[in-house]
């Protein structure tokens, strides 16, 4: 039987979270939102990349969220849920303007906290 994997450090999966985003950014870059809804290739790896965000914000550990409230943990949950079970469908305005809004706030926050120094 094998060890059980060491628990993973927090600060890589701010490193995948910022990789999602990144990804995000992309697949949506110089596109119009109906070009892109209508793209469903395009749409459901996006979709996808917005889900794997949410599960790896659910793996920061609770200290650090509450450490760093100015990043959005709550509602990249929420949105991982919504987009995952699908909740009444997904709104495709609500979804564009996270895509063009949030991600790229999202992303400036998760540098600034990767960037910062390990407290003593």
């Amino acid at each position: 039987m094998s060890e059980p994997a060491a628990p993973r450090e927090w600060r890589f999966y701010v490193d995948d979270m910022l990789q999602f985003c990144e990804k995000v950014q992309s697949y949506t870059v110089g596109v119009a939102q109906a070009g892109f809804v209508a793209d469903t290739m395009r749409y459901d790896a996006t979709v996808r990349n917005l889900e794997l965000l949410g599960e790896a914000a659910m793996r920061i550990p609770e200290p650090v969220r509450a450490a760093h409230a100015e990043v959005p943990w709550r509602l990249i949950v929420a949105t991982r849920n919504r987009l995952i079970h699908g909740y009444l469908g997904i709104d495709n305005d609500i979804l564009w303007s996270l895509i063009q809004v949030e991600v790229p706030r999202l992303a400036l926050q998760l540098r600034a906290l990767r960037d910062q120094p390990e407290p003593p």
